[in-house]
């Protein structure tokens, strides 16, 4: 069984055909660190020196890619991440450094 990390686009709210494939990970473990290192790259290019955690958790949520993991396997159970609530705690993190 694989899990698929497939990407939709913030800019492009609900917009099924801005979707793109990531790849496919071995373990629900490696698909999510997937996902948290595409939040991480966005997030440690859009902080400016000074910037707040809400300034920086607004640009995230209208230009940031929002990935999530499908697994491959219909009857699998869902993967629980949430890029958002994960993009917020990084921006917390990464103000206050």
């Amino acid at each position: 069984m694989g899990y698929q990390v497939l990407i939709d686009d913030n800019f492009h709210y609900q917009d099924e055909s801005e979707r793109v494939k990531h790849g496919v990970f071995a373990t629900p473990e490696e698909a999510v660190a997937a996902c948290r290192s595409i939040v991480d790259e966005y997030l440690s290019g859009a902080f400016k020196p000074g910037m707040t955690a809400d300034a920086l958790f607004e640009s995230y949520t209208m230009f940031g890619e929002d990935p999530f993991v499908v697994p491959d396997s219909p009857g699998a159970a869902p993967v629980k991440f949430s890029a958002w609530d994960y993009a917020r705690q990084r921006c917390v993190e990464i103000a206050a450094s």
